[in-house]
């Protein structure tokens, strides 16, 4: 019975191998590559392309989708049906390519049809968030301990079913905590999983490597990046819809030595609606701020590194000066926020449109206000200023670590010193600090480190900005309280500094001069600091020392 049953086995062996190698043949036949289904990955979301009924008569089935690119398997691409349903695809603006199989290939991509139903629709590009999840992680996601038990039993799940589920629950939780990013990072036997809340990144979570691969796959496949590529960087983006608004995410993948590592950026909408006043500048310098940004023409540059608010700071002053007989067009790389009633463009190198091309673009959409990304080289600065120079505001930005960086920066960048002098209004340089959390901020004595540190701050501020200060009995630090995570902190607030393009700058400016000489035209223009608006801001009761030498370290 035993030898009947190994012969049995032999002969499904050969006829399957036969059949493998009849496929070959078909395919250099039909000069389409050979697909085997049971070595390749089959995407339940490509498969939902062509109903089963129809793929069958067709005798095909879409395996993977990546973007409009579909992989297809056929048995014979001459069958008319089969003809049909890809003109239908292609109608529907997908490029298809074709890999011709055995019939036993397509019937094991068949059979994951019945998969379908428990696999929840997730549609490449956008994922919704159910209103029942939201509130669900909003009424139980108070803090990051309540996230750590929501997540805790599909971290140490072996085996996840669902794992479209998995990401809405760490994107929703995302949301609740008001992370900007989340981070998933391979390690050696595990992942890690970190959200950065008002800057700082906080452990949340391990999941296991092969939950983790299912993660990765998912998010990877609705962010529209390529699935079998591992080896190089990529980047992609979704969007979160929800019943109130929709939420873009910018993802990147990197390699590394366990894995690819994944970053998601959460474009909450809600952090642009700020508008200049919310900004927290100090009274005095958002008047010199308010009084630039209306003036008809001229640059106005915001430095900073990464993730130190410029853009939030940019659509203020864009918000500011949006009124029905302004015509504002932005060029950015690439668009975070959208916002109404503004022509926003998108830089896109593989097209040309480059920010010194599109820039010369715009200036013939005859606008009143440009808002150009960022300066990256000599060409869009020259433009960009020479745009200010006639008739036009122009906002941009700048990678300096302070105001007084800016013009060496540009002069670095070889730009002739005789333009900028007459371009640039005003360039100003910021951060971002967190603020101490209103219900559990801790008055405190301070000690004779931190009452010198104060001290001598404010020895060098200008008079207008010390009439509220009273004599140094205490200042404050973080606590820690369920509303803010315990850490003690809640939200950001900026600290800014700037200095004007007067007569006697601009003469300046001619001579190339140094950081140390702008700084020197900053005290004379009687103008604060970074670090002296942080001090104004912890003597205020808005964030902590601890926290302005941190992020502005004097």
């Amino acid at each position: 019975m035993a030898k009947n049953t190994d012969v049995k086995i032999q002969l499904e062996e050969l006829r399957g191998k036969e059949a493998e190698d009849l496929a070959r043949i078909l395919s250099e036949k039909h000069g389409l590559p050979y697909g085997d289904l049971s070595r390749m990955t089959i995407d339940l979301d490509a498969l939902k392309l062509v109903p089963e009924t129809e793929a069958q008569d067709g005798e095909m089935a879409v395996f993977q989708k990546i973007a409009k690119r579909l992989k297809i398997a056929v048995i014979n691409p001459e069958r008319l049906k089969t003809k049909e349903i890809l003109e239908k695809l292609s109608d529907e603006g997908y490029e298809t390519e074709l890999f011709l199989v055995s019939e036993t290939s397509l019937k094991r991509a068949w059979s994951r049809y019945r998969e379908i139903p428990a696999f929840e629709e997730m549609t490449a590009g956008s994922i919704d968030i159910s209103p029942e999840r939201l509130e669900e992680s909003q009424q139980k996601v108070k803090s990051i301990q309540d996230f750590q038990k929501l997540l805790s039993p599909y971290a140490k799940a072996q085996k996840i079913r669902k794992i479209s589920e998995v990401v809405e629950v760490i994107l929703a939780g995302a949301l609740a905590l008001d992370a900007s990013d989340v981070h998933l990072e391979p390690q050696k036997e595990k992942t890690r999983m970190r959200f950065r809340l008002d800057g700082v990144l906080h452990e949340i979570v391990a999941f296991n490597i092969s939950a983790y691969n299912l993660i990765l796959s998912r998010i990877k496949l609705i962010s529209e990046m390529k699935l079998n590529v591992r080896d190089r960087a990529q980047d992609g983006r979704f969007t979160i819809r929800t019943k109130e608004t929709d939420m873009e995410v910018r993802v990147s993948s990197l390699p590394g030595p366990f894995g690819e590592t994944l970053v998601l950026r959460v474009l909450n909408p809600k952090t642009i609606a700020l508008t200049l006043k919310d900004l927290g500048m100090h009274p005095e310098f958002q008047k010199i701020i308010e009084h630039e940004i209306a003036r008809p023409n001229g640059m106005i540059l915001t430095t900073g590194p990464t993730g130190s608010g410029k853009t939030t700071t940019l659509y203020a002053f864009v918000k500011s000066v949006n009124e029905p007989g302004i015509k504002i067009i932005t060029i950015e790389d690439p668009v975070e926020y959208h916002l109404a009633g503004i022509s926003q463009t998108q830089v896109d190198a593989s097209k040309g449109y480059t920010f010194a091309n599109g820039l010369r673009s715009i200036l013939r959409q005859d606008p009143d206000v440009i808002l150009v990304g960022e300066i990256r080289d000599l060409e869009t600065a020259e433009i960009a200023m020479h745009a200010a120079l006639t008739g036009h505001l122009v906002f941009s930005t700048l990678h300096t670590n302070n105001a007084a960086g800016t013009i060496p920066r540009l002069i670095d960048l070889k730009t002739d010193p005789a333009i900028i002098a007459p371009a640039v209004n005003v360039a100003m340089a910021q951060r971002l600090v967190r603020k101490l959390c209103s219900h559990c901020k801790k008055k405190v004595k301070p000690t004779p480190k931190e009452v010198k540190t104060i001290t001598d701050a404010l020895k060098e501020i200008p008079p207008r900005y010390k009439k509220d200060i009273e004599k140094i009995s205490h200042i404050w630090k973080a606590g820690g309280c369920g509303q803010c995570n315990a850490i003690g902190y809640k939200g950001r607030i900026g600290i800014y500094e700037a200095f004007l393009v007067d007569d006697t700058v601009e003469k300046l400016i001619l001579k190339k001069p140094s950081e140390g000489d702008l700084k020197e035209a900053m005290k004379k223009q009687e103008m604060i600091t970074m670090f002296q608006d942080g001090v104004l801001k912890v003597l205020g009761g808005a964030t902590s020392l601890d926290e302005l030498i941190r992020v502005g370290g004097e």
